[in-house]
């Protein structure tokens, strides 16, 4: 074994937890609305798309966030005192390694544990970041952060980290749950990071989801794939619209996919079958907007003090530092 394999462990939860898929598939279809959970959105596949969505010119959310990262990073080090990272819904670590960069020139990085439901692509930058960081141990988590906390390791020193604005993804009593969760499994003292999409310019969110390309488009289908792979479905993505639009009662973005003609759909892996009328929608993700006073509101609601508000100077996107009570 190699040094650089000696240094990677990754502990593999998502095949134990096919039929939690499939529980959520049942669940989700079968509301008013219908749903599909997002993290269905990640398989291989998806989750090249996702990265190829935080490139393009529309989408705000990934440059400004790791510009704030790199202008904050210091300031976090210093006051957190961290020598590990925990990063739930990791992806490819696009922007923490901005972070992860300032902990080595600082020599604080010791262990990196990147939280994802894609197994390939934890692998993939566990291995890019051993090669860069000589020391540097990576103990690689797959499975659904929500469901599987629980299966964390323990540790100290340490900063969890939740990006991009995902905590947007929750319902409101979802996200306060989610982040109690994650409290409770952190030491009194402990930092926690989140990145925060702010309430801004309708027309700017709007083309943030509908970019020119249909790149946004394509993610957005192509979790009709996944729900094929997984419950043996014979959903037809070319007989599905892209629709997002900023909802302002809750202040959120919606996405969902809108059948072009009437069809039935058979998952029978999942035991249903899905009959959708012309024009229906499936909703597919929700992105909540927020302020200062809301994210310090639903931080506190989870046993969690904001001690720093990090933004851009055209007030797009924030990070919060908050400390376990």
């Amino acid at each position: 074994m190699t040094d650089i394999e000696d240094a990677i462990h990754i502990d593999v939860h998502l095949k134990e937890d096919r039929e939690g898929a499939l529980k959520d598939l049942r669940a989700g279809l079968a509301r008013t609305p219908k749903e599909l959970n997002p993290h269905f959105f990640y398989d291989d596949a998806g989750s090249a798309l996702f990265e190829k969505i935080c490139t393009l010119p529309e989408y705000y959310q990934t440059r400004t966030e790791k510009a704030l990262l790199e202008a904050s990073a210091g300031d976090i080090i210093e006051t957190t005192g961290i020598e590990e990272v925990l990063e739930l819904g990791s992806g490819a670590a696009t922007k923490t390694r901005v972070l992860l960069n300032a902990m080595h020139q600082a020599k604080k990085l010791r262990l990196y544990l990147p939280f994802d439901v894609n197994e390939w692509i934890v692998r993939r930058t566990a291995k890019e970041l051993t090669q860069k960081y000589p020391g540097l141990k990576v103990h690689g988590i797959i499975g659904d952060f929500e469901k599987h906390h629980d299966l964390i390791p323990t540790g100290k020193h340490r900063l969890t980290i939740f990006l991009g604005g995902t905590i947007g993804n929750f319902s409101p009593k979802g996200a306060q749950r989610f982040l109690q969760d994650i409290a409770e499994g952190m030491h009194p003292g402990d930092h926690f990071l989140l990145g925060t999409d702010l309430i801004k310019d309708r027309q700017q969110l709007h083309d943030a989801y509908n970019d020119s390309q249909g790149v946004t488009a394509d993610f957005n289908l192509n979790i009709l794939n996944v729900v094929n792979s997984i419950a043996d479905g014979n959903f037809d993505p070319t007989g599905f619209e892209h629709r997002a639009f900023f909802e302002e009662t809750h202040h959120r973005i919606e996405m969902w996919l809108d059948a072009k003609r009437e069809m039935v759909v058979d998952l029978p892996k999942a035991g249903i079958t899905v009959t959708l009328k012309n024009g229906e929608g499936i909703r597919t993700e929700i992105s909540t907007k927020f302020d200062q006073e809301k994210v310090s509101a639903l931080l506190e609601s989870a046993g969690m003090r904001l001690e720093k508000w990090y933004t851009d100077p055209d007030n797009l996107f924030a990070l919060s530092l908050a400390r376990r009570i």
